[in-house]
């Protein structure tokens, strides 16, 4: 069996680094595999970072194969369409011909797959840093405690000390623009009159450059996405400078009210990350910290969740851990190196600005199906 040791005779271990998305999707698809799995959290406690999230057809079809869909999609939203303003009017409207597609709060995403990673028997570790890995399958804490396993899997993010212990060679760029990520209450009845279930993506380039993807994430949550150029003090500042963003948006002044007094709102730039290779010997990385990407198709979250169950997959079909490694990258790798790219191309053009750019290209990823392994969307 593919989850026995061969030389020990015993089950096969993993120890994975991180408890955001992408290694919670692991070590839950690796324990369904009949692997021991030990996950690593550096925080006091396993939460969730940032505001909301999308989440596309590949992304739900991994919360299927991991059980927790159903907890998912209760406490989240699908919007009717998919709008763009540009300069307060309507450009487009896309339904991306009845792909499936939800938003939802980050926290809401992360506490179904924790809820899942207890189910399943994940032995979980917070207050437990991975400082250092090495090929032959040790890890490394900050508490000077070595592990030894059959797998070590690296989703520590973009600062990535698994990787970068093990020296994977990477480009790393930043764009010129960035995002305050906010979760605020609805406020549909003081919006008034509107189609305020939809996302709706609003885009201006004049006086300011300046840019807001309104969310819902259910009936009671809002995610708001407010862009600006980096170089642009007054739309870069957190917490949130309410009068240059009520100029240009006055239609959604009460929830920028709200917004404006959130003391934790965070300004990040637009970063890509790109690696020679997603694993070496029993080290296989996945998530930011293998192929950080621009925002710009939403699918950050989705690619890694992706690449974390199909991690699983290639290691029950596989002979050897490093064998399997290789094939997993050769075959979902070409996906998110082309998402990736287009994510960068979009953000660094500013292109979703003129709507209808959900082309097929750019869904190529969300209309992967990880549980069949095929392109099944649209149908």
């Amino acid at each position: 069996m593919a989850n026995i040791n061969n030389s020990t005779g015993k089950t096969r271990r993993a120890e994975v680094a991180g408890g955001g998305f992408a290694g919670l999707t692991a070590a839950i698809a690796l324990r369904q595999c009949g692997w021991d799995v030990q996950l690593h959290e550096k925080g006091s406690e396993l939460r969730a970072f940032g505001a909301g999230i999308y989440l596309w057809y590949n992304g739900l079809r991994v919360l299927e194969g991991v059980g927790a869909l159903e907890d998912v999609l209760a406490g989240s939203h699908t919007p009717p369409v998919y709008e763009t303003w540009l300069h307060n009017k309507s450009v487009s409207r896309e339904t991306f011909n009845g792909l499936p597609w939800r938003i939802m709060t980050r926290a809401h995403l992360h506490d179904a797959l924790v809820k899942r990673a207890k189910e399943v028997g994940v032995e979980i570790r917070t207050g437990s840093e991975a400082v250092a890995a090495d090929p032959d399958g040790r890890l490394t804490l900050q508490s000077g405690e070595v592990l030894e396993a059959d797998l070590i899997v690296g989703a520590d993010g973009v600062g990535s000390k698994v990787r970068d212990s093990v020296g994977f060679e990477q480009d790393r760029w930043v764009s010129t623009d960035g995002i305050i990520r906010l979760i605020v209450p609805r406020m549909k009845k003081e919006l008034g009159h509107g189609e305020w279930d939809n996302t709706i993506d609003m885009w201006n380039f004049w006086p300011r450059v300046q840019r807001i993807l309104y969310s819902p994430c259910n009936e009671n949550e809002l995610y708001l996405g407010l862009m600006a150029p980096a170089a642009d003090p007054r739309g870069s500042r957190v917490p949130l400078d309410l009068e240059v963003w009520v100029e240009m948006f006055p239609f959604l002044e009460p929830c920028l009210i709200e917004a404006a007094k959130l003391e934790t709102a965070r300004y990040d730039k637009y970063a890509t990350t790109k690696l020679d290779a997603w694993s070496k010997g029993k080290v296989a990385l996945v998530g930011d910290a293998a192929n950080a990407m621009c925002p710009a198709l939403a699918q950050g979250a989705g690619c890694a969740m992706v690449n974390a169950l199909s991690l699983s997959q290639d290691l029950e079909r596989g002979s050897s851990v490093e064998a399997s490694l290789a094939a997993w990258e050769k075959r979902v790798r070409p996906i998110t190196d082309r998402c990736q790219a287009l994510s960068g191309e979009y953000a660094a053009n500013r292109s979703l600005s003129k709507g209808n750019m959900f082309t097929p290209a750019a869904l190529e990823s969300a209309s992967y199906d990880p549980l069949r392994g095929v392109f099944s969307w649209p149908q």
